[in-house]
This record gives structure tokens, sequence and C-alpha cells, in this order.
């Protein structure tokens, strides 16, 4: 990869979080502050949407921080030989090692979105 495409790929993450801060906020959802069961169906279907592309926006997130720590542990030899070693590595379990791996990025994700909201866990 590029210089210039890894850092495009990095601004792009950053902005990826904005738009997942703005997309979790539960008061830009349609029908904020109205009861569920004086919506009307177009109402929920887009409230229920709502929620769906935050999901898809964190999973877009996680993805593309994957491949920007790939190609960070890729490029940290100068000579392109072995690559940096990750401490919180775990052997190719298959599944659970793939669930595992996910929940820390999800949690560091959220961290990051915390504190860039202002709140704490």
């Amino acid at each position: 990869m590029r210089q210039d495409q890894f850092e495009r790929l990095t601004e792009y993450a950053e902005k990826l979080i904005d738009v997942l801060v703005q997309e979790m906020n539960p008061d830009n959802w349609p029908g904020h502050g109205v009861d569920p069961n004086k919506m009307d169906a177009q109402t929920r279907g887009d409230r229920f949407w709502a929620k769906k592309n935050p999901i898809a926006t964190v999973t877009l997130a996680m993805k593309l921080n994957s491949l920007i720590d790939l190609t960070r542990r890729q490029t940290a030899d100068p000579l392109g030989g072995a690559v940096a070693v990750d401490d919180h590595a775990e052997p190719d379990d298959g599944m659970e090692g793939e669930i595992k791996r996910t929940e820390r990025e999800a949690a560091r994700l959220l961290d990051k979105i915390q504190k860039a909201t202002g709140a704490t866990r």
C-alpha cells in the first residue's frame, strides 16, 4: 500500500468515528421522544433502520482499523521482513479467536467514541 493511500484510510477511519458518534445518538433517530405505541409504521421502520445503520458503520470502521493495523505491522520492519509482534495476539483458533479479536476491537472503538463524546463507562 502506498503512503498516500494509508494516510487517506487513516483519515477515513477518523471520519467514520465522527459519523458513528452522530448515528448512535438516539436524539437523531426518527420518532425521538414519541412512545413506540404512538408511532406510525413508517416512523417505526425508519427508527429500526436508524438503529441498524450504526452497526454497519462500526463494522466498516472495525474492518478499516484492522486493515490499518495490519499495514502498520507489515511495515514495522524497514527491511520488509518480520512483522511487529502483537502482545494480544491469540493463536488462530477459528471462530472463538475471531470473536475475541472483534470484542477487543469493539471495546477499543467504544473507548475512542466515549473519549470523543466526553462519556465514560
